[in-house]
């Protein structure tokens, strides 16, 4: 009576078939015709092999015969086929079962499912070495475009002397003079904290890795969005310095994008910092339009303001941090991204030095005082518009007017 319960307390729990010597089906349970998609009938009196899947070589075959031949026990992980096409992977155990002359007279076979940890198994170290080849080569890149950038600036000596042979306006030279220093020095300073970004990768990167080790089973979705953020910040980092080294380049074509999009590669670098600062960001998009310019500069500018407002709230210690954009048409012609934060503003006496180059009122650890001047010369240079400034109640209000773009194919000229 207790051999005939443990009896189907296996075939209830486990996928279990018989055979002959010959690997002839003899005897199948529910499990086994389930997973395999094969009636018992269908499976009666066939040769084992009906579930052999055409990737598995013969040699392992060979090797489990050998070993039950050798009234050995035979244990192994298997790829199947069902009757589907589909594939699946059992964990097998093939037992010889003797007579009383201990002669062989069939094989048992017990096993159970792991389809779904093999294939979690396999996509998980598929993107472990994906992770570890992006790291391989992200310092050498990062090298790289860094000794690219300091020989691309140490050519700006040279270009400011050209601009002042051209120029025989003497306040017009020192103009041009100033303004490429101030643009050197901005490159340099890409270049010099290009850790930042370096920083938030590793964290992603860190992230991952931790997730891994400690439980092979993590949700898929956890997993890939993280592993897709990397990269995403990878090729921001990798795009950010290309544009600023071509920022000279007075023959570099001008799109058409929305609004949002610069918007969203903005918060593609700024997401984790305003969260690790309890920033509340909130936009409100009335009108998502096209305009004409260089997405990359123009999402340079917001990633300024973003970061003015952050030292703001940090620096005066404000609670409830709060950003407000709003994105909307005001006529035709013009959209106005307004930008609105509650870190307290700054002194009305020097409100109109703000965009002059080198001004800051933050530590020299901190700024370099080229952000918004830098941000203003994208605006009204590079997109003919214009980027002002002014106090509010309890912070700073940036005002953006930017031409739109009505003909996309237009604009791409």
């Amino acid at each position: 009576m207790r051999l005939a319960e443990y009896k189907r307390a296996i075939e209830t729990s486990n996928i279990v078939s018989k055979t002959d010597l010959a690997g002839v089906i003899t005897f199948v349970n529910d499990e086994f015709c389930k997973i395999s998609g094969y009636s018992r009938d269908e499976l009666i009196g066939k040769n084992h092999n009906i579930i052999r899947h055409p990737d598995v070589s013969q040699e392992v075959f060979q090797k489990l015969w050998q070993t039950i031949k050798e009234k050995k026990t035979y244990i192994s992980t298997v790829k199947n086929r069902a009757k589907d096409g589909s594939t699946f992977y059992v964990n097998t155990t093939v037992i010889p079962m003797l007579n009383e002359a201990g002669d062989i007279e069939e094989f048992i076979a017990i096993r159970y499912d792991v389809t779904n940890n093999v294939i979690l198994t396999k996509s998980l170290q598929q993107k472990e070495e994906e992770l570890e080849n992006l790291n391989a080569t992200l310092e050498d890149r990062v090298n790289q475009q860094t000794k690219e950038l300091r020989e691309f600036n140490a050519t700006l000596e040279k270009r400011i002397k050209e601009e002042v042979e051209k120029n025989r306006d003497k306040d017009r030279v020192l103009f041009q003079q100033s303004r490429l220093a101030a643009m050197g020095e901005m490159i340099g300073n890409i270049a010099h904290q290009w850790r930042q970004p370096l920083s938030e990768l590793g964290i992603i990167l860190y992230k991952i890795k931790k997730i891994y080790k400690k439980n092979t089973k993590v949700e898929d979705l956890e997993f890939y969005e993280s592993y897709d953020n990397s990269k995403k910040v990878i090729k921001k980092m990798s795009d950010t310095i290309d544009d600023f080294r071509n920022f000279f380049n007075p023959h570099r074509p001008c799109e058409a994008f929305f609004i949002k999009s610069a918007l969203d590669d903005a918060m593609l670098v700024m997401q984790g910092t305003l969260q690790r600062h309890s920033i509340e960001f909130k936009v409100n998009i009335i009108d998502n339009v096209y305009i004409k310019g260089h997405m990359s500069e123009f999402s340079q500018v917001l990633i300024n303001l973003l970061n003015n407002s952050k030292d703001a709230f940090n620096q005066n210690k404000t609670d409830n941090r709060m950003i407000n954009l709003e994105i909307k048409k005001i006529d035709d012609n013009y959209a106005m991204i307004s930008f609105q934060d509650n870190a307290g503003g700054i002194q009305d006496d020097i409100l109109d030095k703000i965009f002059e180059p080198y001004f800051t009122t933050k530590h020299a650890s901190i700024g370099t005082g080229l952000g918004l001047y830098m941000s203003r010369m994208i605006i009204q240079n590079s997109m003919g518009g214009t980027l002002e400034a002014k106090n509010s109640d309890d912070g700073m209000c940036f005002y953006i007017k930017v031409p739109v773009c009505t003909d996309k194919e237009k604009c791409n000229g």
